[in-house]
């Protein structure tokens, strides 16, 4: 009885983080280039009463053993990178990406990170920057009376300057994608950063080396599905319950042993 009291108390440990991975999604249902997190649980080591295969008084082969699990324990909180739904905005710097890749940006501390959310900026001097400032890389000028600014699939940046017929090529975006993306690190902000799980980027032109195309005028969205994550939720809360059931049930059942002398 002891031991159920500790091996439910894991339960509701885990299914509490659960209930935490699945409220982070919700309250980003609408954070552009967001991913949905997910929580994988693993359980806990057995103690092992009879052991399988072992002969008994008779000579027979027992088929099968006792082992007692102590519980569960969340054993990871994985990023999916499912492609999120696309938003149509006509605003001529939002860029979503179609496929894989993300956008490379430079950190104050001039290390690299990545980003799904194509709401882009231009910063004071023309720079084309993401909401919090940061530039991204290769970095890209628009000229000052720029007009119309063109972004092709393929990360061609055209500007048409006020005066001028043609427009100019004033740069071209590139994307990084990874061998394991699920092994990169959300430092928010819809930031990623590469760690040693995730390997080591490999960075091209849209369109070259398995890389996704963008597109001007659109934003993608979350890919969290508002239904799934309400059907998760009442399950997590259902089996955190069920686990104070099983702590109530022990501690009963406890509680009838001790009063066995009365």
């Amino acid at each position: 009885m002891i031991r159920a009291l500790w091996t439910a108390g894991t339960g509701m440990n885990v299914h509490q983080a659960n209930l935490d991975v699945i409220a982070n999604n919700i309250a980003n249902v609408n954070t552009n280039g967001y991913k949905k997190s997910r929580a994988d649980f693993q359980d806990l080591m057995y103690q092992t009463l009879r052991l399988q295969g072992v002969k008994s008084e008779e000579g027979n082969q027992i088929p099968t053993g006792i082992q007692i699990g102590h519980g569960a324990m969340l054993a990871a909180v994985q990023k999916v990178f499912l492609q999120g739904d696309y938003q149509q905005t006509g605003n001529e710097l939002d860029l979503a990406i179609e496929g894989n890749g993300f956008l490379q940006v430079t950190l104050p501390s001039g290390d690299k990170a990545y980003t799904r959310a194509g709401a882009l900026k231009r910063d004071s001097d023309g720079k084309i920057v993401i909401s919090d400032g940061y530039p991204i890389e290769p970095s890209i000028t628009i000229p000052q009376n720029t007009i119309n600014l063109s972004i092709e699939t393929d990360g061609t940046v055209s500007a048409l300057v006020q005066g001028q017929s043609d427009p100019q090529q004033i740069g071209n975006l590139e994307l990084a994608t990874f061998s394991n993306l699920a092994g990169l690190k959300a430092i928010g902000k819809n930031l990623f950063v590469e760690t040693d799980a995730s390997g080591t980027p490999v960075e091209g032109r849209p369109g070259e080396n398995g890389l996704g195309t963008v597109l001007q005028g659109y934003i993608e969205m979350s890919n969290v599905n508002v239904m799934q994550e309400m059907i998760n939720l009442i399950i997590g809360q259902r089996a955190y319950e069920v686990n104070t059931k099983a702590i109530q049930a022990a501690d009963e059942m406890l509680q009838m042993a001790t009063s066995i002398r009365r």
